[in-house]
């Protein structure tokens, strides 16, 4: 007998863990409240009739989503106190995420921050439907609504998020030529360089929580955010470096000041130009990106 066999109920959740996580941090944008929500997760399903469970990958999904949403409304008062703008938590991915133009987008900093925009309850009925493709039925049976209120939460939820997307999916060679323009304006600090990649209504968020600093609101403009840069870049000068990496499926810049990680550089480019930056200096966010989280629609 092998005393190391995993039973069945353990087995399911492994094979489905990695769902579940990606589930759970597009409902939250948090890595740390979406491991808290797992853990939950966890400890309902081990509790379950397994033999009345017919499909262990709703029934999962469906418990996580509720836990997710009850944690989504707690954290949603937190983050009304948060000091300055308000990032979700970057996560090092790895290339297959990159790959996948679907996955990429709906964790992409640029798409997170509008799911930020809904209520709890269009953010989860969203997530199920739109990135995961869950049906109607399954959806209300996760967030207790009849599935003709969902239809109308994810019509609306969808309405909005569209009105505030990015253009278009940004294929992963722009993206990242985009990112090397950057990389290198960063590097030599020459204002021109930055403002030939900088779009003119760029925006750059930048999120320190209140312990590092950051703006504490979101700049405009391809003048300020170059001036901005240019100006840290400058008192900075040997002892700030930038290197390109992979954040949440898309193109960054992970930062370090005296070779320590100071923070994540995240980008949106259309049409070849920057128009978003997400600098996330927050350390409590930062535990995710020393090594690569695995991500999945499936």
């Amino acid at each position: 007998m092998n005393d190391d066999a995993i039973d069945p109920a353990t087995e399911a959740f492994l094979a489905h863990r990695n769902l579940l996580f990606t589930v759970a941090y597009e409902v939250l944008g948090s890595a740390a409240d979406a491991e808290d929500v797992l853990q939950e997760t966890w400890l309902r399903w081990v509790e379950a009739d397994q033999e009345q469970v017919r499909d262990q990958r709703a029934y999962l999904v469906r418990i996580t989503t509720r836990q997710a949403l009850n944690r989504l409304r707690t954290v949603k008062r937190r983050r009304e106190a948060y000091v300055g703008p308000w990032l979700p938590e970057p996560l090092l991915t790895t290339p297959d995420v990159a790959e996948d133009v679907e996955l990429a987008e709906s964790v992409s900093m640029a798409l997170m921050l509008v799911l930020e925009t809904l209520s709890p309850i269009e953010r989860a009925v969203f997530v199920l439907r739109e990135v995961f493709d869950v049906g109607y039925d399954e959806i209300a049976h996760a967030v207790d609504k009849s599935a003709v209120a969902v239809r109308q939460i994810a019509h609306r939820a969808r309405q909005h998020v569209d009105s505030r997307r990015p253009r278009r999916v940004v294929s992963a060679n722009k993206g990242q030529a985009a990112l090397e323009s950057l990389h290198r304006a960063i590097e030599t600090g020459d204002p021109q360089a930055l403002l030939e990649v900088l779009a003119p209504e760029v925006v750059l968020v930048s999120d320190g929580g209140g312990i590092k600093h950051a703006a504490l609101r979101p700049v405009t403009g391809a003048d300020k955010v170059a001036r901005m840069f240019v100006g840290s870049i400058g008192k900075l000068k040997g002892v700030l470096t930038a290197e390109p990496t992979a954040i949440n499926g898309n193109p960054a810049l992970l930062v370090r000041l005296n070779g320590e990680i100071d923070g994540v550089m995240a980008i949106r480019e259309e049409d070849g130009q920057i128009t978003g930056l997400y600098y996330v200096r927050n350390p409590d966010k930062l535990s995710h990106v020393a090594s690569t989280t695995a991500l999945t629609l499936h």
